[in-house]
């Protein structure tokens, strides 16, 4: 039985679901030298000069961070190549998502999202008493004249997830604009970009191609994935500086942490650093891909630090025969399974135990 009187809307909330630890799946299991490969985390963490930053920053903890992380909102900027006043940082992208919906929806109001695609999505949108109108992907990418039609005078948010997670598709900003000039300018669409890192650059970039002509558009990624930050949570949005300063009126009080900013900060200054990185994780996955078309297996065509497997009625039977050979992945039930490109001993692990469990 709840406690106190909980809001009917958190009541029939599922909870966000992370990938299962490998300890976890040992212990579970009576198994031992499990990896895991179920949350999209970079194998090889920070760079030496972030690592860096971050501990000689550990001993001032004792301060509270910059609650809006100017210093942060400034490079990211330069970065960029947009206004200080159109950026914002929060707790990953993911709060930054959570700030999205405190700002835009009220009880009723309808957010519209192809489906599957990020999880946290259907419970940001019902903890606002919000309704999620969802389309469905064809050929395991979005449909978006879909998009287009499912909106209605009622819709206040659309939110697309390019990469998809889980499905690895992207869209380019070609085909993004040629939606928007459909979308009416009061709705405002997010272009989440978690995985940007690992996606063809031929697909264009949200921020130099639509946020000059669309204000209605919000940009998301975040260091958690290629970056190696995915433990201390900082995610940025690029907008129209008006968006912007409603979105910091719901920042929770030092949302992004003070080591979380110093390694940020670090990062962009280590970006030659961090490169060989993403491109040795960019090669793995072609890599991978090879290795499972020549298996047989069908894939769509990955654009993030996973592959996505789609085998339908056979998910939880396939997710269930690698994880007890020690093999973590993360399965979306009557759909597939998700698989994190790791290190190149792990994916060789993976792709010889996806053969033994499929034998």
């Amino acid at each position: 039985m709840a406690v106190g009187r909980v809001r009917p809307s958190v009541a029939a909330l599922a909870a966000y679901r992370p990938g299962k630890a490998a300890s976890q799946a040992e212990e579970e299991h009576g198994i031992t030298q499990a990896i895991k490969l179920a949350s999209n985390e970079n194998p090889y963490g920070p760079a030496p000069s972030v690592v860096a930053a971050i501990q000689a920053a550990a001993s001032g903890v004792n301060r509270y961070s910059d609650h809006r992380a100017v210093d942060l909102r400034a490079k990211l900027g330069e970065w960029l190549g947009v206004d200080a006043d159109q950026v914002g940082v929060g707790c990953g992208s993911v709060g930054l998502l959570q700030q999205l919906c405190l700002t835009y929806l009220d009880p009723g109001d309808e957010v519209v999202y192809p489906w599957p695609s990020f999880e946290a999505y259907p419970i940001n949108v019902k903890m606002m008493t919000a309704v999620p109108i969802t389309t469905a992907l064809v050929d395991h990418a979005f449909d978006l004249d879909a998009v287009v039609a499912a909106v209605t005078d009622r819709t206040k948010l659309v939110m697309l997830a390019t990469p998809n997670n889980p499905t690895g598709t992207a869209v380019s900003t070609a085909e993004l604009a040629s939606m928007l000039d459909n979308i009416p300018d009061d709705v405002v669409v997010l272009i989440d970009e978690a995985y940007r890192e690992f996606s063809d650059p031929a697909l264009g970039d949200p921020i130099t191609d639509l946020l000059p002509s669309y204000r209605n558009v919000v940009v998301s990624r975040t260091f958690s994935k290629a970056y190696g930050l995915a433990g201390l949570r900082t995610g940025y949005v690029v907008a129209d500086a008006e968006l912007i300063l409603d979105l910091d009126k719901v920042l929770l009080a030092f949302a992004s942490n003070m080591l979380a900013q110093v390694a940020s900060l670090a990062v962009l200054d280590a970006l030659d650093e961090i490169q060989p990185v993403i491109d040795l994780l960019l090669a793995e996955r072609g890599r991978v891909e090879s290795a499972l078309v020549a298996m047989g297996w069908d894939l769509p065509k990955a654009n993030a630090n996973f592959v996505y497997i789609p085998v339908g009625e056979r998910t939880n039977e396939l997710h269930m025969g690698l994880e007890k050979r020690g093999v973590v992945t993360r399965p979306f039930p009557g759909e597939g399974i998700r698989v994190t490109i790791g290190s190149p001993d792990e994916n060789d692990r993976f792709l010889a135990t996806l053969a033994e469990a499929t034998a």
